[in-house]
């Protein structure tokens, strides 16, 4: 494991533990909350976040492999996933999103860091940001890492 990717790991955990801890003290009615702008329920973003970790990591370990992220936009992609995500899971259970937030984030970490210096710094076009070529460690920062601390700021705003 190499200082940068141990450095990611634990930035994408103290995330992940932030957002955990505040959720977790949430009140029903807080958990059911509409983002302002967003419109999904706190829980429902919670719930996201813990599962697009997954996806997260396989977008950063494709540009590792200097392969390009082709025909993933926020409009055509990322939208449709996060409108068919809420309504796939808009009453799972508050203990069931912790714990799947918990389980996704730490394999999260465990694949972070076992990147190599050599794939954190490697470029692909990333067709996400409009085909800008980007490294694997940006791909980790803008996304899996950045995650839950862009959804924990919002969440804190709306209760």
């Amino acid at each position: 494991m190499t200082t940068r990717a141990e450095q990611l790991a634990s930035r994408l955990e103290q995330g992940a533990n932030a957002l955990a801890e505040f959720a977790g003290r949430l009140s029903d009615a807080q958990w059911r909350t509409p983002l302002p702008g967003d419109g999904r329920p706190v829980g429902v973003v919670v719930h996201h976040v813990a599962s697009v970790y997954p996806i997260e990591l396989d977008l950063a370990r494709t540009v590792a492999s200097g392969k390009p992220i082709v025909g993933i936009t926020y409009e055509d992609a990322i939208k449709k996933m996060n409108a068919a995500h809420a309504a796939e899971n808009a009453k799972t259970p508050k203990r069931d999103t912790l714990e799947l937030l918990r389980r996704n984030s730490a394999a999260a970490a465990a694949a972070v860091r076992a990147f190599s210096d050599a794939e954190l710094d490697r470029a692909a076009e990333v067709s996400l940001n409009a085909d800008a070529p980007l490294t694997a460690q940006f791909v980790l920062e803008d996304h899996a890492v950045r995650h839950s601390y862009h959804h924990l700021a919002k969440i804190r705003a709306a209760v």
